[in-house]
């Protein structure tokens, strides 16, 4: 039985997105680099959670987040230092700081399990706000799968070009997989590489979302329904409002 179903939709709905919600849906649920299947979901719902928290509201209305004292709307089952990340992201990441990250950090929190939760939200931001956009509920969390953590972390990851340790293409190592497979690396596709399986299973939900990686820097051909400079219009657009360094 598939995790993810779209039958209350009358739009058509490309085949290569399903498979893809589905991919992602069931990797949710299982063990990853650093954080059990348990804590994965407990992730994911803590995301959800998060939309209607009320210190979040005020911490966003506040002239600075630091402004308003609190704490959130948790469901319980994560730490203090989880639940600051994915509130934080969730509701106000424009005004994130590498303060902020340090502190975070220096709750107890490792960098790579960071890293781990920064794809689970995005992957269930991405899920959700799809199934929005379409008029339905948001899909049941899976059931989490039992599994130990590998804590796998790049050997070549270095904390240089940004808050957290990224992979530069000439320090990745075999034991990463195919971290580059496109000679044009851009940064964002850096973001997640310390922890090779989350930049895995992010991009692979990403890459049918936007465009597969070889088309991505082939600027004078149109892949989708739309043409590559509308879908780029789209983006810059969406990432202003948002306030994304996009």
């Amino acid at each position: 039985m598939a995790l993810i179903e779209y039958g209350g939709c009358d739009l058509p709905i490309r085949e290569d997105l399903l498979q893809s919600h589905e991919r992602c849906w069931n990797r949710l649920s299982e063990t990853g680099s650093w954080l059990d299947g348990s804590q994965r979901i407990d992730v994911a719902a803590e995301v959800r959670n998060a939309r209607t928290c009320s210190f979040c509201v005020e911490q966003k209305e506040a002239i600075s987040p630091n402004a308003v004292t609190g704490s959130h709307n948790s469901l319980g089952k994560l730490k203090d230092a989880e639940v600051e990340i994915i509130h934080r992201i969730v509701s106000d990441p424009a005004r994130l700081s590498k303060n902020w990250y340090k502190d975070v950090i220096s709750m107890g929190l490792k960098e790579e399990e960071y890293i781990e939760i920064i794809g689970i939200i995005a992957m269930v931001m991405v899920i959700d706000t799809f199934t929005f956009a379409l008029g339905l509920t948001n899909h049941n969390l899976p059931k989490p799968k039992s599994g130990k953590p590998l804590n796998y972390r790049s050997p070549g990851a270095k904390t240089k070009a940004a808050w957290v340790p990224i992979v530069e293409p000439e320090d990745a190592t075999p034991s990463d997989g195919e971290l580059y497979p496109n000679p044009k690396v851009g940064y964002i596709l850096r973001a997640l590489s310390a922890v090779p399986t989350t930049k895995f299973h992010f991009w692979d939900l990403m890459h049918a979302h936007y465009l597969p990686e070889p088309i991505i820097y082939q600027f004078d051909r149109d892949y989708r329904a739309i043409s590559r400079s509308q879908m780029e219009v789209v983006a810059s657009r969406v990432s202003a409002l948002h306030q994304c360094l996009y």
